[in-house]
């Protein structure tokens, strides 16, 4: 657990120091100048895009490898094992798309 929870604390401060940019680039002297507004839509998207990525090949591999060692334990049982983790595994699989294509649409729908 402590492995994990230095893993999410370094994401965190690697999505500050990415986001804290657009606070130099709020409305100022630079649009009364006409410049273009910075649109963080697209990296935002980006990493949502890369963190459920992470996160369901992490929630994937966990169900793996908790399913190789029940059936490691008790090879008799292989079928019902296999049988019991196939819906959560399609779930978690879905919603990692689901995200995806939210990412996806957040970009293209602010391009147009």
């Amino acid at each position: 657990m402590n492995r994990w929870m230095k893993t999410f604390g370094l994401v965190l401060v690697v999505a500050a120091v990415l986001m804290a940019p657009g606070a130099a680039f709020a409305q100022g002297a630079g649009e009364a100048a006409g410049h273009a507004k910075l649109d963080l839509a697209g990296l935002g998207a980006a990493l949502g895009a890369g963190l459920i990525a992470i996160g369901a090949g992490y929630g994937i591999g966990r169900f793996a490898s908790a399913a190789a060692e029940g059936v490691a334990r008790q090879p008799s049982a292989a079928s019902s094992i296999t049988g019991a983790i196939q819906l959560p595994l399609f779930l978690l699989e879905g919603v990692a798309i689901i995200g995806l294509v939210v990412c996806l649409l957040v970009v293209f729908v602010r391009a147009a």
